[in-house]
């Protein structure tokens, strides 16, 4: 619609033209070459001062004439109005959060060894079974300590008739009371020694302790294994927590119980959850302090992942928010453009705004706009104040 002289082209041309002016000048000659190129130069600002106004006049009077035929023709607002798209502003909820990155870890891992040493019999489980808890994962040799288990069952069983007899015989105040206690010392001795037996049985069992999977397998039938050795790893994969550390900067503004959004980009997933714990220990290396989230059973999700935590620690309840995109920086302050009736028309109103802050690509207007105003949130750019607009 406007064709005005670019102003930067023809000063372009103008420069060409005075240095090829100039080649023309006796190389040998600094002196009278100097003082025609500095006549050049002055010149050459002169011309483009020149230009530039006439560009500026050319300007105005392109504007006096548009308003004129909008006066006279409607339909002329409309072919020279800038297409646009507004957003009215309304009150909403505004989360003031800090982001850091964290690690999804099992609250239940557990690595377990044998509780005695020997030569594996039997191995129950295998990686990626669901087992519970106490169920028996590996037997180690225990033939020996079975042997002695049915010798002293047999032996208990004889000591417990003959105790039996004595007691019957003395509370018939037959026999002597030494004949009484003998027996009964005999038949509790067996006893308690069957008892270290049946233990020391158990202690070749390897158990798990918990409900979960197993994720590791490290022995097999016929290795020698001992106690602290690994032999097995369980996890439980549905008690998860997500680690993080989080900058010392915060240590007063996070608190347990604060909303967080663990988010996975990869996966394009995100779970809401709160914060369970916060540490008061700062690391002096990192000048962070641990932070961990309960997050609930998912399928997806799987120990040692990465996740991405963006803690709440203030929510203003009532924002006027925008897209932090329409907001501009001309000259040092924020710009933000509205749609505005002036009689029959719409023109765009430029707003010079204060940002209170920025989180989640949107912008908290602390003044400047009011609740109704309508936001240009497409086709911004370029507009200048009063401009012609259409929706």
């Amino acid at each position: 619609m406007k064709s005005l002289l670019n102003v930067k082209t023809t000063s372009a041309l103008i420069l060409i033209a005075v240095l090829a002016s100039c080649s023309g000048a006796k190389q040998g000659d600094k002196r009278a070459e100097l003082d025609a190129l500095n006549k050049q130069h002055n010149d050459l600002a002169l011309k483009i001062e020149e230009f530039e106004k006439e560009q500026k006049a050319i300007s105005e009077k392109i504007d006096v004439l548009e308003k004129e035929l909008a006066k006279e023709d409607p339909k002329f607002i409309k072919s020279i109005a800038k297409d646009i798209q507004v957003t009215p502003l309304a009150v909403r909820s505004f989360d003031y959060y800090v982001q850091t990155q964290g690690t999804i870890l099992a609250i239940d891992n557990i690595q377990m060894s044998a509780k005695s040493a020997g030569v594996v019999t039997h191995v129950f489980a295998h990686e990626g079974e669901s087992i519970s808890q106490g169920q028996i994962l590996a037997q180690i040799d225990n033939s020996l300590i079975v042997r002695n288990i049915d010798e002293l069952k047999a032996n208990l069983e004889l000591a417990t008739t003959v105790f039996d007899r004595q007691k019957n015989l003395w509370a018939q105040k037959i026999g002597t009371e030494i004949q009484y206690l003998q027996a009964k010392s005999n038949k509790e001795s067996l006893e308690r020694r069957l008892a270290t037996l049946n233990e020391q049985n158990e202690m070749t069992k390897i158990k798990s302790p918990i409900n979960g999977t197993v994720e590791t397998v490290n022995i097999k039938v016929g290795e020698n294994v001992a106690p602290g050795v690994p032999a097995f790893r369980v996890i439980n994969t549905n008690d998860l927590k997500a680690s993080a550390k989080v900058s010392e900067a915060y240590i007063t503004s996070i608190e347990k119980g604060n909303k967080v959004t663990v988010s996975f980009p990869d996966l394009n997933k995100s779970i809401d959850a709160k914060v369970t714990f916060v540490g008061r220990n700062i690391d002096g290396l990192t000048r962070s302090f641990p932070l961990e989230v309960k997050l609930p059973s998912a399928q997806f999700l799987r120990p040692n992942m990465t996740a991405v935590l963006r803690v709440v620690f203030h929510t203003e309840a009532q924002a006027l928010c925008v897209p932090v995109n329409v907001v501009q920086d001309v000259n040092g302050s924020k710009i933000v453009y509205i749609a505005e009736k002036d009689g029959d028309k719409v023109v765009a109103r430029k707003k010079v705004v204060e940002v209170a802050g920025v989180y989640d690509n949107l912008a908290q207007i602390k003044s400047g706009l009011k609740v109704g105003d309508q936001i240009i949130t497409i086709g911004y750019q370029g507009l200048n104040d009063g401009e012609l607009i259409k929706l």
